[in-house]
């Protein structure tokens, strides 16, 4: 009996509990419990994809420590990473869709941030991008100096470049100045200087000169002019001075000049004949030009020879006539003399 008593008493019981626990049970709205909410996140949805960023410079290597931050379409983060030791970072288990990537440090003091770039994910598959860091650039100071002074020359331009690309033009101002950003494309880069305005009055710099610049380093390039030789005016004492004109000479005697040189006898107002002309081109009838009166005719020669020429001829002749006059006086007396003896 006593058995019989106790078994409905927990069957009881055991209804009553049940009983009493059915209501508050319904009562309450029904939540996912933790772990079953977990569940989800750690299987990624069949058509899930994914993202590889690599990171590189210009010269090849790979950079370590570069921070990106991946935006969705609706500018909200869907991830962020930080490369590692072999340039790489992944983003896994996104939605397909285009998503806008943005590199928040290069990682370098070196470089440059990438520009912002979009992103395809597509379902099941690992989109792969290779991101490449420019290096920072290099600050250029251009000066332009006398090269006796070292004053500074304003109005020079000058070309900067490498390999045979231009890259830079600088023109020095007031100050003879001038300052760019020069690009880099590795750690030292060679670059030529080459001028193709000189200031002015200066002769153009012609040997091109050479420098090394580095990623954010400054580095100042110097060009020296020499100034244009200038050819001396003439002197108002070196003028020829005016000589005086010559004094007439009187006719038939030569006159001297200045410097004692006897010029060259006046020539007559009729022309000379051409060594050329014939005898039958002169015509017969043609005037001939007549003598001065009182003076020979002036044959272009020089009178004086003549003339000197002519007395000595007759002081001769006369002293010839002397001599025979004389003669003939000693012979007539010596006859007379002769007859007398007789």
């Amino acid at each position: 009996m006593h058995v019989r008593l106790v078994r409905p008493a927990a069957v009881a019981i055991s209804v009553a509990g049940a009983l009493g626990w059915a209501p508050a049970a319904s009562a309450q709205p029904s939540e996912p419990t933790p772990w079953a909410s977990a569940a989800p996140a750690e299987t990624p949805a069949p058509d899930a994809g994914s993202v590889e960023i690599t990171t590189k410079d210009t010269a090849g290597d790979v950079l370590a420590g570069a921070e990106f931050l991946l935006l969705d379409a609706s500018g909200l983060e869907a991830g962020r990473g930080t490369t590692d030791v072999q340039g790489t970072v992944t983003f896994p288990d996104l939605v397909p869709g285009i998503y806008r990537l943005k590199a928040t440090s290069s990682g370098s003091p070196l470089h440059d941030l990438v520009a912002d770039q979009d992103v395809i994910v597509t379902p099941g598959a690992t989109t792969r991008l290779t991101v490449t860091s420019p290096f920072k650039t290099a600050k250029v100071h251009l000066q332009v100096k006398d090269d006796k002074t070292g004053k500074l020359l304003p109005g020079a331009t000058v070309n900067i470049g490498t390999g045979t690309a231009t890259l830079l033009t600088l023109t020095t101002g007031s100050k003879g100045t001038a300052s760019g950003e020069l690009p880099v494309s590795s750690r030292a880069t060679r670059y030529w200087a080459k001028q193709i305005m000189a200031p002015a009055g200066y002769d153009l710099h012609k040997p091109i000169k050479t420098f090394t610049a580095g990623p954010g380093s400054p580095v100042t390039v110097t060009v020296t002019n020499a100034k244009t030789a200038t050819v001396p005016k003439p002197s108002p004492s070196d003028k020829p001075t005016h000589r005086p004109a010559p004094t007439p000479s009187t006719p038939g005697k030569p006159s001297s000049g200045a410097d004692g040189t006897v010029p060259s006898a006046p020539s007559t107002s009729t022309p000379a004949a051409d060594a050329t002309t014939t005898a039958a081109e002169i015509p017969v009838d043609a005037p001939k030009p007549k003598a001065p009166t009182g003076s020979l005719a002036h044959t272009g020669a020089d009178a004086t020879p003549w003339i000197a020429t002519g007395a000595g001829l007759l002081v001769t002749a006369g002293a010839a006539a002397l001599v025979v006059a004389r003669r003939r006086t000693v012979g007539g007396s010596g006859s007379e003399s002769d007859g007398k003896n007789s």
